[in-house]
């Protein structure tokens, strides 16, 4: 591995995405395994109707942030996405909060998966063996932390051994997650009824339909991110691969996904009636268990799942990775972040911390799903934020089309992040982070950002302004 940490040259990823590439990073990052470990809590607070409106306006608020990620792609086809647009417009303190807040919630998704690993295959074969302690009442056993830990090495090798690899196993994994999950979704609407999905909103704990949908929609964030996988690697693309095209695959990366998670909420709906099977550990798959009274269906949704977690957490590790790769590259933090593999051209000291975080995550067992879910929404909600105010900015030098639909989608993209992040801090709101637990792993995630900047104080002004333009936007010094 070269340590060098000159900055005459610029590192450089290697070129060898194409259209299935991306597509299959975005879509499988965006399906993930949370609609079979955390269904449970959006249909007690929405109802499965009520999660498919939240999940419709998600999905339309995605689209939104999606375009700016299209249009800010098209101009800045760079590795780090967000952190080159918030450099680009707001300078070098900006670009490190989006960037800091954007490998949080990537490596909280990273650390999602590892927990939720153990979970699902716990599932399939009984895999709860050697407790070890309890977290607010939730046993963490020795195996699933062993898996963990053989996932994270499986995911962090292949990532280690080239985006080449990475892609081809993520392409493959995507195919046959949508094989699947079709199967089990035509036999869950064909055999259900619409009958079953009364409570239509829930069970109004939260007061009104309204306040339950609320509660849900503002961890759309979280269920949606992996289609800014795209603009992650947008400069490891294959030669001759237009950039306008990239825009495109994502948009259609979020439609796919907005289409299969309302398929999944209504055929699960329709199966059983959701209320008794809420309280199951899997709720996904307890249902068509008890509709079809056979495991089968039970291990297809399972198998599923588990191929979602494997695209999931292979998209978001490789993203995370690119984010250090791009504040490193940038002197922003330690250029060591840079530093690629000779042969493989892969940023190995990224992933080495990347894997790091995420086994850590995973020792907190599987009461930390949601505290995952929640505070990396926050962190995420905040980068989608920083990429739409960002974007008018970058534009203005640039010859893309002004039209109308161009100057109002960065403010509906803005509008719909800034109500996500009010609506998780303002009192009283259905959807605040939980107090004292959401709260403090905020506060740290915020003090830990504000300790790494300071460290790396030294670093960021070894080198000059045009220097760090070159390295992060490949622009020349002036």
């Amino acid at each position: 591995m070269n340590l060098d940490l000159n900055t005459k040259h610029r590192p450089q990823l290697k070129k060898t995405i194409g259209r299935l590439g991306f597509f299959s990073l975005a879509f499988g990052s965006m399906i993930g395994v949370g609609w079979i470990t955390g269904l449970h809590a959006m249909f007690e607070k929405a109802g499965p109707v009520g999660t498919m409106i939240a999940f419709v306006a998600g999905g339309l608020l995605m689209i939104a942030i999606g375009l700016c990620y299209a249009q800010a792609m098209q101009i800045l086809p760079v590795t780090g996405g967000e952190v080159a647009y918030a450099y680009k417009a707001y300078g070098t303190g900006k670009a490190f909060i989006v960037g800091w807040c954007l490998a949080i919630g990537y490596l909280s998704v990273s650390a999602f998966e590892a927990v939720s690993i153990g979970v699902v295959i716990s599932h399939l074969i009984d895999v709860n063996a050697w407790p070890l302690y309890e977290i607010e009442g939730s046993t963490v056993y020795g195996s699933h932390i062993i898996l963990a830990f053989l996932f994270t090495g499986a995911i962090s090798l292949i990532n280690y051994l080239g985006v080449g690899i990475a892609t081809q196993v993520q392409t493959i994994l995507t195919i046959s997650l949508i094989v699947f999950a079709a199967a089990f979704v035509v036999a869950g609407c064909s055999q259900g009824q619409l009958g079953n999905l009364e409570p239509i909103f829930g069970n109004w704990e939260f007061g009104t339909p309204f306040a339950g949908i609320l509660a849900v929609f503002v961890t759309v964030p979280f269920w949606f991110v992996g289609f800014d996988t795209i603009p992650q690697a947008a400069e490891e693309r294959a030669e001759h691969f237009p950039t306008s095209h990239l825009g495109r695959l994502l948009i259609m990366a979020i439609a796919g996904s907005t289409l299969f998670y309302l398929l999944v909420f209504l055929s699960v709906g329709m199966t059983s009636r959701w209320p008794e099977i809420v309280g199951e550990n899997l709720p996904t798959a307890a249902a068509f268990r008890l509709a079809f009274g056979s495991p089968f269906w039970e291990r297809i949704v399972l198998t599923v799942g588990l191929i979602g977690l494997l695209t999931s957490w292979n998209g978001f590790f490789l993203s995370g990775c690119r984010v250090l790769f791009a504040m490193g590259r940038g002197n922003i933090i330690h250029p060591a972040f840079a530093k690629t593999h000779p042969k493989y051209g892969t940023p190995t000291i990224a992933i080495i911390f990347s894997a790091t975080i995420t086994f850590l995550g995973a020792l907190f067992g599987k009461h930390a799903i949601t505290l995952f879910v929640d505070v990396g929404a926050f962190c995420i909600a905040l980068a989608f934020l920083g990429v739409a105010i960002s974007l008018p900015k970058i534009r203005r030098d640039s010859d893309i089309e002004q039209s109308l639909l161009n100057r109002f989608v960065p403010w509906i993209a803005g509008a719909g992040s800034a109500f996500i992040l009010l609506a998780m801090v303002i009192p009283r709101s259905p959807a605040m982070l939980s107090w004292p637990t959401e709260w403090g792993v905020l506060a740290l995630v915020l003090l830990g950002g504000a300790i790494l900047w300071q460290i790396s104080t030294k670093v960021r002004n070894e080198i000059s302004e045009e220097r760090r333009r070159m390295l992060i936007l490949n622009e020349k010094d002036k």
